[in-house]
Parts: structure tokens; C-alpha cells; sequence
């Protein structure tokens, strides 16, 4: 590959990484770990040869590799898991923004999954589906168990329907 383009490289960081840093915390519960997650999606963008044939197409690409970036680092975290007792002292975490993220963060991942992209990225039952390699009907599913059981949490607060 020749020399990277830095105006490019500004618009892909601009364009995703707030994309890719909220994707990564839906998976993985760490803003650390998230900040890893978009540099090594930005870098593969950047030093790969993948062509686009539209934005839309390009965004897709940037979700899929970060959601797969995501499951490789929860699948590699399993396998370097210590016994407690042997795990180093860590800083506790950073606090919540939110009752309602933490209520959403609480939901299982599947259902945190297509909650987040139908939600807060905008994209239809059958483009969630597509991303995540499920049916539509099972992102439907997921989006109507999850908003039940964010209801069922959030119960008797000032929020409004779920």
C-alpha cells in the first residue's frame, strides 16, 4: 500500500470512531477496551484493501469489523481468565452516565446488541439482522424481550415508554 492519506485518515476517525467506540462498549463494558477496539478497526480501514460502493456500505463494514473485533477480544479475555485470587488489583470502574444505560448495559447481549444499533445507530430490523448475522425475526424478537425487559427494570422511574 502507499503512503496513507491524512485527509482521509481525519474523515474516517471523525466519521467512526464515536461509532465504534459506543459499538465496543455495548460488547465489552470498557471504554479501554473500546478505544483498543476502534484503533485496530481505523487501522485496518486505513491500511486495507477494501473498496466501498457507497457510504452505507462502508459503514456496514466498519460495524462488522468492530463487532467482530469485539467478540475476538471477549473470546481471547475467556481464555487468559485468572482464578480470583489471582487477579491482579484493578481500579474500580468508571461510574455509570445513566440509569438507563446501565439498565440497557444490564440487558443480554443479544438483546444489548440490536437494542443499540436499531436504537441508537438508526438502522432497520433487516439491516440489524444482516450486521449481526441473525433472521429479522430473531432481531425482532430480541428488540421486543429487550424492551420488555428494560421496561420491567426501569419500572415506577420518570422515563417515559421503553
Amino acid at each position: 500500500m502507499g503512503e496513507m492519506d491524512p485527509r482521509e485518515a481525519e474523515r474516517l476517525v471523525e466519521t467512526y470512531s464515536g461509532l465504534i467506540l459506543r459499538l465496543s462498549y455495548t460488547y465489552l463494558k470498557s471504554a479501554q477496551d473500546g478505544e483498543d477496539i476502534c484503533q485496530t478497526v481505523l487501522l485496518k480501514l486505513l491500511t486495507g484493501d477494501e473498496t466501498f460502493d457507497s457510504p452505507e456500505h462502508e459503514r456496514a463494514w466498519v460495524i462488522r469489523a468492530a463487532v467482530n473485533c469485539c467478540k475476538d477480544e471477549l473470546r481471547a479475555f475467556r481464555r487468559r481468565a485468572l482464578p480470583l485470587e489471582e487477579a491482579p488489583e484493578v481500579p474500580a470502574p468508571e461510574p455509570p452516565r445513566s440509569e438507563v444505560l446501565d439498565a440497557v448495559m444490564a440487558l443480554p447481549r443479544k438483546y444489548r446488541e440490536a437494542i443499540y444499533l436499531f436504537y441508537y445507530e438508526g438502522y432497520s430490523i433487516d439491516e440489524v439482522a444482516a450486521l449481526t448475522g441473525r433472521s429479522g425475526a430473531a432481531v425482532s424478537a430480541h428488540l421486543s424481550r429487550g424492551r420488555k425487559k428494560l421496561k420491567t427494570m426501569l419500572e415506577g422511574k420518570n422515563y417515559g415508554t421503553v
